[in-house]
């Protein structure tokens, strides 16, 4: 079937008479006419036309990756949706975050815990990267609109001879920053000193309660979060001094217990011991029987 010429109801479109030809052509065949819709759009104002680039000579070179300054030297950021779940947490009152410093803890974790009712995420070495890690978790899962009922810190650590030896497994009653001070001629000033805050971060007492009674044989005391690990019989002995309750000591706690109280989020803190506190001496870590440790300590109390 031939497309009319006219859309329907339009008056007929006048033949062209042969003078409008030129001599030399041969009348064209004739073309549909275009449906109300295609002509108003052919009739609308047409895009102007962007500005002719600059020609490459005149291009400001644009600086390669490894030469840019914002991100030189710098790991790759995660992704705003890195280290959530990919599902809605289950419904109530959220999921356990549990948050290590490194891959290895959290594997041992995961070995033990119920990947339903836990989530656990490695969030870096050190105070600093693991308040602002687990930050940014509690904010996204927030945000969602599925926070998570309480945090946890785990993972390994030393423990101070005699209170704690390597193998058992430590519930920190508080986590202290125990360098956060100012040294003086008459020894350290804790921060509390100084009157610029506090360095003890006491864990949820309803959370810990649960945590000792899933571990009865756990050490309860304090656990202190330091930056450097301690190497040396003096420095040992002077913490031991100080902090009579410390039991371990680990470098990430007082960072999370931050980044929680802030959310308003329960904490504490779980520890399994790997060496003793004091003179750096690597062939007396037992890492593997903390790892284990940390698995078996996790399934009782996250499984």
């Amino acid at each position: 079937m031939t497309p009319p010429e006219t859309e329907p109801g339009s008056p007929p479109r006048p033949a062209p008479t042969p003078a409008a030809l030129h001599p030399a052509q041969a009348p064209a065949s004739p073309q549909p006419a275009a449906s109300p819709r295609a002509a108003q759009a052919l009739a609308s104002p047409q895009p102007a036309q962007p500005p002719a680039a600059p020609s490459p000579a005149h291009t400001p070179a644009t600086p390669s990756p490894a030469h840019t300054p914002a991100r030189q030297g710098l790991p790759a950021r995660p992704t705003a949706e890195a280290g959530l779940p990919t599902r809605p947490a289950e419904a109530g009152p959220g999921r356990l975050l549990v948050v290590t410093a490194v891959e290895a803890e959290a594997e041992a974790v995961r070995a033990g815990a119920d990947p339903l009712t836990v989530h656990v995420v490695p969030v870096g070495v050190g105070p600093a990267a693991a308040a602002a890690g687990t930050a940014r978790l509690l904010a996204l899962a927030e945000a969602r609109g599925h926070p998570y009922r309480a945090v946890l810190s785990a993972g390994i650590a030393g423990g101070f001879p005699g209170r704690a030896e390597v193998g058992a497994t430590v519930l920190g009653a508080r986590s202290i920053a125990a360098d956060l001070g100012a040294e003086a001629p008459g020894g350290f000033l804790a921060v509390e000193e100084l009157g610029f805050g506090s360095s003890v971060a006491d864990a949820d007492a309803a959370l810990l309660a649960t945590l000792a009674s899933a571990l009865p044989h756990a050490v309860v005391g304090d656990v202190l979060t330091l930056a450097t690990v301690t190497g040396t019989a003096s420095t040992a002995a002077a913490l031991s001094s100080r902090f009579p309750a410390a039991v371990a000591e680990a470098m990430e706690g007082f960072g999370v217990a931050c980044a929680a109280r802030d959310a308003g989020v329960p904490f504490a803190e779980l520890r399994t011991i790997s060496n003793p506190v004091g003179p750096r001496d690597r062939a007396a870590w037992r890492l593997a029987e903390a790892f284990s440790a940390l698995t078996t300590a996790t399934a009782k109390a996250c499984g």
